[in-house]
């Protein structure tokens, strides 16, 4: 007789945290849908949530040890042997070339991941090393360094209150197909539906006609890589027509009269030969946001992949606090996540430019003096790392949920030196582009196989919620979970060996976790013995405890009412949070018990305890910010002479079924027309003499690729647009449905001599690119076979 029973947990493949309901029949999932009681999605769900069935299913997806032979073939191997040869071959590499000699890189999937959330942190520390890179300098650093700069910490990113807002001004963003990002919000469509449907207006202003632009009320073509013109001129009007108000804000600002003059020369008439935007447009934009009763600015990754990414990103936050905007109900607001962060509690000396403002970098690239930020170095220089002899030469790398082969800038080079390393190691459940070079794979369960806590994309959210996913179905026999993995990882670089005792290194992680508490003012831990409290924390182990920790320690936890010292609890929510939810407060055991989770409220006020500088106040002008400024300027006037040229610019694109180059293995997500295209314009393509459905030659500095061309008026005149993640099919890789629907690696084109100076982050959008025929191109390299003819 068959077994059905239905379970809950929370989507974990992109930022939206939609709650799934699961049937499961005889210990296999058998339907996925959205959970209509889910506090936050309200059973919205994407095409990527259905699919997750298809990825815990894949036969492609790895579930026992990989290593690789003489031959270049992978073999199966035990855990144990897997580890016992990462052993072998690290040792020598450590002891000749130090522990900058390691390398390490995180993928973004790794932020949607508890075990790898808690302890890739651990594994970084354990190694030592400063070659320290990930996703991060490919996407939102610039974001989070222009908070630290203003607000004190790197997770201080104000978020649009979406539920509330009256106007909406979006830039480089198409949340109805990234489902938000920085802005976790399920449901986005309607959301903003929802907004105009009680008479708010939404203008979005992107190169691209997007998904989000359809639905806008107005949208403005811009020229790629131009928003930080746009926004400061508007800066510029609010200040010149004494629009400025600062509402609630005013007494915890500083720098008004030096950002005043610092927009002085960016006025709407020069703004709009560079942006493409016109000046009356601009001016109307600026007296909008100032007029709306609540509104709030919205930038993403457009604005903070170009070359003014960090300097783009100041200017959104900025004018949220010129109109009055910021922490105010409608505006853009400040999370108060359930686990705390280093805005609800006193600063976290052991994260690196969280907590002091934003400090300068502590050190730097080996070959090109690229500075460190926020613990890392810019990946746009771990080829060259890798290629350069001498000291701290970098000969092995260990790679988590990461694919830098199809994501970050001039991946060619990366191929190419990845085979020059002595030793890869990759955890990760394919393999791909990237783990084809290792030497070692170490895979890690489904997302059906573990447990789920959103611990970095809650403190980005629209709403404050908390929900917690315990695993649906075991993993198979002798598979470890992920944490597991990684703590053995740390048993190896730290010198105690491939069999190292990881309940021993659980426990010292934890003690050490509580003992800051301990120790931090305001805690409700603070002042207890670390081992009273981790007995308190029992029977949990592993990220299950430290979770319980945080929950406890968090702005709404139950604290440790077993050893009298209770925490903040719920307040007003707990009249209404539901009697099974425990409203003293929360811990893990509370968030067992509510399967569609806790909600919080939406977002409240925050200023001033939000702020961490070190005057607790907000900086609407800082000096590196400022420092940036005469080359905005400098540049404005530059990027206006080039748009009287005939120059193509290279922009990407995202799609709501492709998230992550991973992806594009499941048979769901890759149906229907070809994505993987060369956006290009009607008037463009008669110039350039394309077609549609032809092939065409895109060339960078960089490299040359090419691609099918679709001939859209969704993309503005002089910018073409592929989408990223794709270049799929290479020799050694294992994913078959992937390999059918290839597409091109966009980053073949850009460059990863071209960093934004602030936060070294690459720029990936506003590349300059030539556009041919195929054959043309192929005639004028000398290279048109009779075939091609």
């Amino acid at each position: 007789m068959d077994s059905t029973t239905t379970a809950y947990r929370t989507c974990p493949l992109c930022e939206a945290t939609c709650g799934l309901e699961l049937t499961v029949t005889d210990g296999a999932v058998t339907r996925v849908r959205g959970d209509e009681q889910d506090v936050f999605s309200k059973g919205f769900l994407c095409p990527k949530g259905v699919s997750l069935r298809e990825l815990h299913d894949d036969p492609d997806r790895l579930r026992v040890p990989l290593v690789k032979q003489l031959d270049g073939s992978f073999a199966e191997v035990s855990w144990d042997e897997a580890f016992a040869e990462i052993d072998r071959r690290l040792a020598p590499i450590v002891a000749s070339g130090g522990r900058d000699a390691v390398a390490a890189y995180l993928g973004n999937p790794g932020a949607h991941n508890l075990g790898a959330m808690v302890y890739s942190r651990v594994l970084l520390k354990a190694m030592g090393t400063k070659n320290v890179y990930s996703a991060s300098t490919v996407d939102q650093y610039p974001k989070q360094l222009a908070a630290a700069h203003m607000f004190g910490t790197a997770v201080s990113v104000p978020v649009p209150d979406l539920d509330r807002t009256d106007f909406l001004l979006v830039l480089g963003a198409n949340p109805l197909a990234s489902n938000g990002s920085l802005m976790t919000a399920p449901d986005v469509r309607g959301r903003l539906r929802a907004m105009r449907a009680r008479g708010g207006k939404l203008v979005v202003v992107d190169p691209r006609r997007t998904r989000t632009a359809r639905e806008a009320d107005e949208h403005l073509f811009l020229r790629p890589g131009t928003d930080a013109f746009l926004l400061a001129a508007m800066a510029h009007v609010l200040f010149a027509e004494d629009l400025v108000d600062l509402g609630a804000a005013e007494p915890f600002v500083s720098g008004l009269d030096e950002l005043r003059e610092a927009v002085a020369a960016v006025t709407p008439d020069r703004a709009a030969r560079a942006t493409g935007v016109p000046a009356d447009t601009i001016s109307r934009l600026a007296r909008e946001l100032a007029a709306a009763p609540t509104a709030a600015v919205y930038g993403r990754i457009g604005t903070t992949t170009q070359a003014f990414g960090t300097t783009a990103s100041w200017l959104v936050d900025v004018l949220n606090v010129l109109t009055g905007n910021l922490d105010r109900p409608g505006g853009a607001l400040f999370t108060t996540p359930a686990t705390g962060s280093p805005n609800t509690s006193g600063a976290d000396p052991e994260q690196p430019g969280l907590g002091r403002g934003a400090r300068p970098s502590r050190y730097a690239s080996r070959v090109r003096g690229l500075g460190e930020i926020l613990g890392e170095l810019p990946v746009a220089c771990l080829a060259e790392e890798i290629e350069t002899p001498g000291e701290g030469q970098v000969r092995a790398l260990f790679t988590v949920a990461g694919n830098p082969i199809l994501s970050t800038p001039n991946s060619d080079r990366l191929d190419r030196a990845l085979d020059r390393l002595d030793l890869m190691v990759s955890v990760d459940i394919y393999l791909n582009e990237t783990t084809r070079h290792a030497d070692v794979i170490l895979p890690a369960p489904s997302p059906f196989e573990k447990s789920h806590y959103d611990l970095a994309l809650y403190g980005f959210a629209v709403r404050d919620v908390a929900n917690y996913s315990p695993a649906v179905v075991p993993a198979p026999a002798g598979m470890p979970a992920e944490w597991e993995t990684l703590l053995r990882l740390v048993g190896i670089v730290t010198g105690q060996g491939p069999s190292a005792d990881i309940a021993a290194i659980d426990g010292f992680v934890a003690v050490e976790a509580a003992r800051r508490e301990t120790v931090t003012a305001g805690s409700p831990a603070f002042g207890l013995d670390p081992a009273a409290v981790l007995g308190a924390l029992s029977p949990y182990v592993g990220p299950e405890r430290m979770l319980d920790l945080m929950l406890r320690c968090g702005p709404y936890g139950l604290g440790f009412p077993e050893l009298g010292a209770p925490g903040p609890g719920l307040g007003e929510i707990a009249a209404r949070t539901a009697a099974d939810a425990a409203p003293d407060g929360l811990s893990l055991a509370v968030l067992e018990a509510a399967p569609h989770g806790i909600d919080l409220g939406p977002l409240k006020p925050r200023l001033p305890d939000v702020l961490r500088m070190p005057d607790a106040r907000i900086a609407l002008a800082p000096e590196a910010l400022l420092a940036d400024v005469p080359r905005l300027v400098e540049e404005l006037d530059a990027a206006a002479e080039r748009a009287e040229h005939d120059q193509i610019l290279l922009v990407g694109r995202r799609d709501l079924r492709s998230n992550n180059s991973w992806m594009h293995n499941l048979p769901l997500l890759v149906r229907g027309r070809e994505r993987c295209t060369l956006h290009v314009h009607p008037d463009d393509a008669e110039r350039l003499s394309l077609e549609d459905g032809a092939l065409a030659v895109v060339r960078a500095r960089s490299g040359k690729l090419e691609i099918p061309v679709e001939v859209t008026e969704d993309v503005m005149r002089g910018v073409v647009s592929i989408p990223h993640g794709w270049g799929h099919g290479q020799d050694g890789t294992q994913m078959d449905v992937a390999r059918t629907h290839a597409g091109v690696n966009s980053n073949v084109l850009t460059d990863e001599l071209v960093v934004e100076p602030l936060s070294g982050t690459a720029v990936l959008n506003g590349i300059p690119v030539t556009v041919a025929p195929v054959k043309a191109a192929r005639a004028s390299d000398g290279t048109l076979s009779a075939t091609a003819a």
